[in-house]
């Protein structure tokens, strides 16, 4: 019996030999695969970073578009990944790994390491719609000579002319929309101020209809940065990308004029780039460099100079005390000077608590909610390993949250910078090789704004609803913050 089993196995055996054959590599391939997924995982439960990844390419993107799209900001996406995954936690969206980065150390290996370790991480709509040319998406060696022909002309120095004509601007439109005795957006108010002042400066623009087809085009580019980039009629992305076009084309007709001397001279931030034609290659902008970054100056501080003044009068609204305190700061400014004298540079240096409800605002409204950046080479931050072509968020929101640096986080309290800051604690404008250009231009137009509205004028926020705009890639209220104002 034993002999016949055994010819019949071989016999089985024999005929079937292509069928074993492949059942015993399906086994060695099983315990293969499963041996190195098991070692794989003991291997990084120490440095892997939790979080959900989702299927290639789409991971959570349609989530942090819907979070975009809600009243509770773009930020409501990190929220709840937080508490599910802790403060370190991983993402992929538009077909990108992402990690947030919650820690001041983290922030200082990444900030400290651009261009070298890491370089701008920014969504291809985003680089799409500033061009590019842009110092959003140039590489290091042309940054660095873009931003120093640019940084002369924002300097706090070349400044004085400015201060000047944001004040009798500002100072004008407060009157008009006080004598009306109606509410008004100040959102809308601020877009339009910061906007107007900013066309001024750059290209001397100063007539109504073409400030406001600027305006509309600089929207729509605006509108694009957090969208699918894809070239679809009747999309925010299409529509943004069709506005670039428009705003280039308006560009490269005034550089053309500009050079033939069909205009009067205008002394600006475009004919200090056009006197330089004549310079090296090295110490002058090619026209595609000067109108990429008008563009990208235009819309990016228009959208962040306005909303910060509209969180600082809601701020102040809600703290009385604070508001009080740098009313009486801006009147004993002017109690110096003859009246109706105009601001100058000299006036915003003495005002020391104005520049502390400005760092308190940016902290608390987080204009820039994280600061993207991406890995050029497998390192490890805090711990955590990170692979060449992540992208790492330092996360400007919650840093300025901790309450491990600031007490009493959620608090309004400007004198909170009476003391030193911890380094890599405040980055409202980033910090390094990429600190934002228009820091002082910014500071500028908050202190003239600040100064004209205390110092002249009560007010009362007219909505207090706290919800957020949709769709927005910057916090700002949904109300557009309305106020009326009352004259002192």
């Amino acid at each position: 019996m034993n002999v016949t089993l055994g010819f019949n196995l071989v016999s089985l055996a024999k005929g079937n030999y292509d069928l074993l054959l492949a059942l015993l590599v399906a086994v060695g391939f099983y315990l293969y695969f499963t041996f190195k997924l098991k070692e794989t995982r003991q291997d990084s439960q120490q440095d892997r970073i939790p979080g959900n990844l989702g299927l290639p390419f789409i991971g959570e993107t349609f989530s942090f578009l819907s979070a975009t799209n809600s009243t509770r900001g773009c930020y409501d996406f990190v929220t709840p990944r937080r508490l599910w995954y802790g403060k370190w936690f991983r993402t992929r969206l538009f077909g990108k790994i992402h990690v947030f980065i919650p820690t001041t150390d983290g922030a200082k290996q990444v900030l400290s390491s651009d261009f070298v370790q890491f370089n701008k991480g920014y969504v291809k709509s985003m680089a799409d719609v500033a061009g590019k040319n842009s110092l959003f998406s140039v590489p290091v060696e042309r940054h660095n000579k873009i931003r120093r022909l640019l940084s002369d002309q924002f300097s706090m120095s070349s400044l004085s002319k400015y201060v000047i004509k944001i004040d009798a601007m500002l100072s004008e439109r407060m009157k008009e929309v006080e004598r009306s005795g109606k509410s008004f957006r100040l959102l809308d108010f601020c877009m339009t101020a910061t906007f107007d002042a900013i066309c001024n400066v750059l290209m001397s623009i100063t007539d109504y209809t073409t400030l406001r087809e600027i305006e509309r085009d600089c929207t729509d580019v605006s509108n694009a940065t957090l969208t699918l980039p894809v070239m679809i009629p009747g999309t925010k992305y299409y529509k943004g990308m069709k506005a670039r076009q428009r705003l280039v084309e308006r560009f490269i007709k005034i550089i053309a004029d500009r050079r033939k001397g069909n205009q009067n001279r205008r002394e600006d931030f475009l004919q200090a780039m056009l006197d330089r034609d004549s310079f090296p290659p090295e110490e002058k902008l090619d026209d595609g460099e000067i109108m990429d970054n008008l563009l990208t100056m235009m819309f990016s501080g228009q959208n962040t100079t306005a909303s910060a003044m509209m969180w600082s009068v809601k701020y102040l609204d809600d703290n009385s005390a604070a508001q009080e305190r740098l009313r009486e700061e801006q009147l004993e400014i002017n109690r110096k000077k003859p009246e109706g004298e105009a601001l100058a540079l000299e006036d915003i240096n003495q005002m020391t608590y104005g520049l502390k409800v400005i760092k308190e605002t940016l902290r608390m409204c987080n204009i820039v909610l994280w600061l993207p950046r991406k890995a050029l080479k497998d390192c490890t931050i805090d711990g955590h390993k990170i692979k060449q072509g992540w992208h790492v968020n330092i996360d400007a929101t919650y840093i300025h949250y901790d309450p491990d640096i600031y007490k009493d986080p959620l608090r309004f309290n400007p004198s909170r910078f009476d003391e030193m800051q911890k380094p890599f604690s405040f980055l409202p404008f980033g910090y390094g090789p990429r600190t934002c250009l228009g820091i002082n231009m910014a500071k500028v137009t908050m202190l003239v704004f600040l100064h004209r509205l205390t110092s002249g004028y009560r007010w009362t926020v007219d909505d207090q609803d706290p919800s957020l705009e949709k769709k927005g890639f910057i916090p700002r209220l949904r109300s557009g913050c309305p106020i009326t104002l009352q004259s002192l």
